[in-house]
């Protein structure tokens, strides 16, 4: 008889996937991998056998506890799935899930919410990064119904406030892991970065596209994806990632000028396919690299001016606003908004042969 563990389907920013609670699942790493497998429907173009929507936004997990020190009120361990292959990576960020991970503890069960507003300390554990997240919990239950907007997501939802500090070389081990603000690889000059999420930066040009092309049009181009791989492969060990053939960072982010009065233009490869907008903590790193003297994106970029700037971040779908704090060039803090929903909640049969459960 298969074992059922509970989850609670989320979309977090423009992403979405189960959250389960560390207790439900197995404590051995590749048991746990294997039953996150199953459930997602994996390895398969089509995830038609599990939970997966048979994209990279759309096959990923959180794993949800609760701290056993006092550095954060709730532990989230982010999981990108893979598709075709059978990997479950916990290395990266996500700043979209991380965004649902606090509705989802309330719905667990797992934490109780404030009247009003809630706000809790959520760290992700894939890399220690702390993000002070808000929601509103009327009736102390998560609201998702609101007036608030991001791009990349049809309909409007109730906000939610997430404010980063300390993101710096979150995989990288530092901001700019070569110590350079651009290097050149295979004679393209290029910005390696690290504020939340690696990103290697290119100017759209250097690569003979503008950069304001569809995600379907960059997608088709075969010979342009091909020359950002060599380039990314080269660029992991470089930032301190050693070889990146079979992991999702670092991302790869074409800059150009903005086209919609923003502050910079972005197409982003995550790292193999377009981004249909920008991820979270990707959208922290560009703005970072924008407001930088010196690098691939500031070349690009109007940065503003002052401790505090609000970034307009344009992607394909809209614009992604960051809300940077600096102490001279150094960035403090970064503040963003998303919206988070609940869409089922349940649980998910998983065969014996796999995992016949705590108690077998």
């Amino acid at each position: 008889m298969s074992h059922e563990i509970p989850c609670w389907y989320m979309r977090g920013g423009t992403s979405k996937g189960p959250f389960f609670l560390a207790k439900d699942l197995p404590a051995d790493a590749a048991t746990r991998d294997a039953v996150i497998l199953a459930a997602m429907g994996s390895p398969d173009d089509r995830q038609i056998d599990g939970l997966g929507g048979a994209k990279s936004l759309t096959s990923k997990i959180g794993i949800l506890s609760i701290p056993a020190d006092d550095a954060a009120d709730l532990d989230f361990l982010f999981g990108q799935v893979g598709i075709a292959e059978a990997s479950v990576d916990t290395t990266p960020n996500c700043g979209n899930m991380l965004a649902a991970a606090l509705p989802a503890a309330i719905e667990a069960g797992l934490l109780r919410a404030d009247e009003g507003t809630t706000t809790r300390r959520v760290r992700t554990v894939n890399t220690g990064v702390v993000a002070e997240i808000t929601i509103l919990t009327p009736g102390r239950r998560p609201r998702y119904d609101g007036e608030a907007r991001i791009d990349g997501v049809p309909r409007p939802a109730a906000p939610v406030t997430c404010g980063f500090l300390d993101t710096e070389g979150s995989l990288a081990g530092s901001l700019l892991p070569t110590g350079n603000l651009r290097d050149t690889i295979d004679g393209v000059e290029v910005t390696l970065i690290d504020n939340g999420m690696p990103v290697m930066i290119v100017h759209a040009a250097a690569l003979g596209v503008r950069g304001d092309e569809s995600p379907a049009d960059l997608d088709a181009n075969v010979a342009l994806k091909a020359r950002i791989e060599a380039l990314r492969l080269k660029a992991g060990p470089l930032m301190n990632l050693g070889d990146v053939t079979k992991k999702p960072v670092p991302k790869i982010t074409l800059v150009s000028k903005a086209a919609h009065g923003g502050a910079i233009g972005t197409r982003t490869f995550i790292p193999k396919d377009v981004h249909t907008s920008i991820g979270v903590l990707g959208a922290v790193t560009v703005a970072t690299a924008a407001v930088l003297p010196g690098t691939v994106a500031h070349d690009v970029a109007s940065p503003g001016e002052g401790d505090s700037r609000s970034l307009s971040i344009e992607h394909p779908t809209g614009e992604f606003s960051v809300e940077l704090g600096l102490e001279g060039d150094r960035v403090v803090r970064a503040a963003l908004l998303r919206t988070a929903r609940l869409l089922m909640r349940g649980s998910v049969p998983v065969s014996p042969s796999i995992w016949p459960g705590p108690s077998a």
